[in-house]
């Protein structure tokens, strides 16, 4: 099946927000060029701070910047960009870990950083390891409160994580809660392990480059525990980069969103639920529609 098409905009994802750059990585002395949606782009920023997004071709564009983060819009918006009240928090300012490009399509990604099955395998001595890799049972619900097109909650998730984060000195089993509050951002909430009444959470937000090519933007809004900005980065790339020739491997680069695609197992339930959910509200970006699989003219 033809892993990269030239295609009409996908109007979810056309009209919505999603993050191009990050501030702290811009230079006044040199032009950031990214793509969005397969539309080229450049970011400036000027000695006095102020950034400009824009096409290459001279088509206007929405922007902003929120959570040391500047984000664009192609189309019109149909909802704002992300509020995330966390980071309104004194106490956790954003954490900006990196953009980081994956060959992989963007749901693909989104659907990997919702696996719990894989943690004790890939993320092996750190966010999970034998003998304890099993999953316990958890629930996926709707979104309350979510945007235009809803989302997923899933809740009662635990894991035993010898490392959970940079601060963590022993493992110990750790409470997770995961929302999708759009088709390419999700987050996580876990234990921290210094503020145990509290959690920290971390953002992933996914760039859509070409369907089968992606920009992953994780956010971090930890506690204060000791650990220093730049080793919750360092942290948090290792992790990443311990996922990445996962997704780059997997076969089709795009996300079956049709039943029988791929066998999913019990702890598979927050997959299953992102799938149906992106079926549900018509996205065609980087995914594989059943119409599409069936053989049906698009």
């Amino acid at each position: 099946m033809q892993e990269w098409r030239t295609m009409t905009p996908d109007p979810i994802l056309w009209n919505d927000w999603h993050p191009v750059a990050a501030r702290c990585t811009l230079d006044p002395g040199r032009a950031h060029h990214t793509v969005l949606l397969h539309v080229p782009l450049v970011v400036t920023i000027d000695a006095a701070g102020t950034i400009i997004a824009r096409r290459n071709d001279g088509a206007p564009l929405q922007q902003c910047e929120r959570y040391g983060l500047v984000w664009v819009c192609l189309g019109t918006p149909v909802q704002p960009v992300l509020a995330i009240p966390e980071a309104d928090e004194p106490d956790r300012p954003p954490v900006v870990v990196g953009a980081i490009g994956v060959r992989a399509a963007g749901p693909r990604v989104i659907e990997n950083f919702l696996d719990l099955g894989h943690l004790g395998y890939v993320h092996a001595g750190y966010l999970g390891d034998d003998p304890q890799t099993r999953v316990l049972p958890y629930d996926v619900a709707p979104l309350p409160d979510a945007g235009v097109h809803g989302g997923l909650i899933a809740t009662r998730c635990r894991m035993y994580q010898p490392k959970a984060s940079p601060a963590a000195t022993e493992g110990f089993l750790v409470d997770y809660f995961y929302k999708v509050e759009r088709p390419l951002a999700t987050c996580l909430y876990k234990d921290n392990p210094v503020h145990r009444d509290r959690f920290d959470v971390i953002y992933l937000f996914v760039q859509p480059v070409t369907e089968v090519t992606s920009i992953a933007h994780p956010l971090l809004l930890c506690l204060p525990d000791g650990t220093t900005p730049a080793a919750l980065r360092a942290f948090q790339q290792i992790i990443f980069m311990q996922d990445k020739p996962i997704l780059e491997n997997q076969r089709p680069a795009r996300l079956p969103l049709y039943d029988g695609a791929e066998l999913p197992i019990g702890a598979d339930r927050s997959s299953v639920a992102y799938r149906r959910w992106l079926a549900a509200i018509g996205l065609r970006w980087g995914v594989i529609t059943a119409t599409e699989a069936a053989g049906a003219p698009r």
